[in-house]
């Protein structure tokens, strides 16, 4: 059969296998049988493969030389996504089989195995294989993929967007970094409703909110008696993510002690509730975040080494507002809408100037400042025919603003700066008119006409009284 057809149909096969002679036997059995296949020797050459080759299925033997087959398992969710494993093991070693399946090998064979069987564990495999690349790319064009969950159209975004229709199908954990309010749990929610677990529990908690032993209590679960208060015994979250997936938010703030246990539950599937004596096993997908640099916490002693690189399998950083300026406009609209449905208001518009000042103002609390602010703006102007927006003041800045060097440093026009003075004006003198005016040099009538015009483009909500 013409390997280039096989490929087609069959499917590209990695073989595993340190001895020499059932490595060629196998690679010539599958070839025969239709597949494309590649042969390696040892688990480092096998991770360099996997590294720059996509394959569909992975022929594994377990007792390698140098880097175990359960080696190979665990890092192979970082370079690839979606092949299947299956390991060959010893006979009588069931055990092994075991724990390899539970790091997410598809199934096993045992050695000395029957080509009948072989054959047809790959067959199955491969139609699994399949199925799960065709599930993923209908989620990923679906109406409810990643792109509509989070708003956003900026470059900085599509590339994150990209990262997590990648990652979503495979079982790699992820580590969400990004600064406050950018939105790091709507990521790590999106993963989990794009993947295979998206019918399982997703489970999330905020690490910093529970003192050291509820934290542990919760994490872990508790038997009853095992401390004051330990009525009944309590299942842990990790047994509450069963099947599913469990994000881990201000992973940093994790005291040691626990940092440890959680070490071992990555590496062994199983945790020990507190006060018991059995492990348990557990099938999870961990997601953590944070807004620090794990990296930085491990050179100050903070966070533990080994537990950084468990968790900074595939990492995904969720840009700042400031690196998104574009999507503003996008964001600003979706939430006025949000809002107005929600309370059951029409919306107020935004006019594009005002667009421009939001986008303009840094935004040092990212997407959820945003939101916050639109939210208070749809509440507070209902029934007005614009939102107005005025920059909250930033740390240390003084309410008495140099415009003229802001309005050379942003290129503002005669008008706007004209117009800042006057509203700057206005809310130092209180919002008394007359006193404004008397500053400003201009009579009532022209300071009414001006605010008038500064309504009606959305930049000034306050009250307007026709002068006498």
């Amino acid at each position: 059969m013409n390997d280039e057809k096989a490929a087609a149909t069959k499917g590209h096969v990695l073989v595993v296998e340190d001895e020499e002679i059932v490595r060629q036997l196998l690679v010539g059995l599958l070839r025969e049988e239709g597949y494309s296949v590649d042969g390696v020797a040892t688990g480092e050459e096998a991770l360099k493969v996997l590294d720059r080759e996509l394959y569909d299925l992975v022929l594994l033997d377990l007792n390698l030389p140098g880097m175990h087959g359960m080696n190979v398992l665990a890092a192979a969710p970082a370079l690839q996504t979606d092949a299947q494993f299956i390991v060959m093991t010893a006979f009588g070693s069931v055990d092994n089989a075991v724990e390899a399946m539970k790091l997410g090998a598809y199934d096993y064979v045992s050695k000395p195995f029957r080509t009948e069987e072989l054959l047809l564990t790959l067959d199955r495999a491969a139609h699994e294989a399949e199925l799960r690349r065709e599930v993923a790319q209908l989620r990923r064009h679906a109406e409810n993929g990643v792109r509509a969950k989070i708003v956003g159209r900026a470059p900085a975004m599509e590339r994150m967007f990209d990262m997590v229709e990648r990652v979503a199908p495979t079982r790699a954990t992820v580590l969400i970094t990004g600064d406050t309010g950018t939105g790091k749990e709507l990521v790590a929610r999106a993963i989990h409703e794009i993947s295979d677990r998206a019918r399982k529990p997703f489970v999330a908690i905020n690490c910093s909110a529970l003192p050291e032993t509820l934290l542990e209590s919760e994490l872990f679960g508790h038997m009853k008696g095992s401390f004051t208060g330990a009525i009944a015994n309590k299942r842990g979250l990790f047994e509450e993510a069963q099947g599913g997936t469990l994000l881990l938010d201000e992973i940093s703030t994790i005291p040691p002690a626990i940092q440890v246990k959680l070490l071992r539950v990555l590496q062994d599937r199983k945790v020990q509730r507190v006060g018991g004596s059995q492990p348990i096993a557990v099938d999870f997908r961990l997601l953590a975040a944070t807004n620090v640099d794990l990296g930085e916490e491990v050179r100050a002693g903070r966070f533990r080494e080994d537990l950084y690189y468990r968790l900074n399998v595939f990492p995904i950083r969720v840009p700042s507002l400031r690196e998104r300026r574009s999507d503003i406009p996008l964001l600003a609209n979706y939430f006025r809408l949000r809002f107005a449905q929600e309370i059951g208001v029409e919306p107020p518009e935004i006019s594009p100037e005002t667009l421009e000042r939001m986008v303009d103002y840094p935004w040092p609390g990212n997407v959820r400042e945003l939101e916050n602010y639109i939210e208070r703006a749809v509440i507070m102007y209902t029934g007005a025919r614009t939102i107005p927006f005025d920059p909250p003041l930033q740390n240390g800045e003084h309410s008495e603003r140099d415009l003229v060097q802001q309005a050379k440093r942003e290129r503002w026009d005669l008008a706007r700066l004209e117009r800042e003075y006057i509203l700057e004006v206005l809310h130092d003198a209180a919002g008394h008119r007359g006193h404004a005016a008397e500053i400003l040099g201009i009579d009532r009538r022209t300071l009414y006409r001006k605010l008038k015009q500064y309504q009606e483009e959305g930049v000034y909500q306050g009250d307007i009284l026709e002068p006498v």
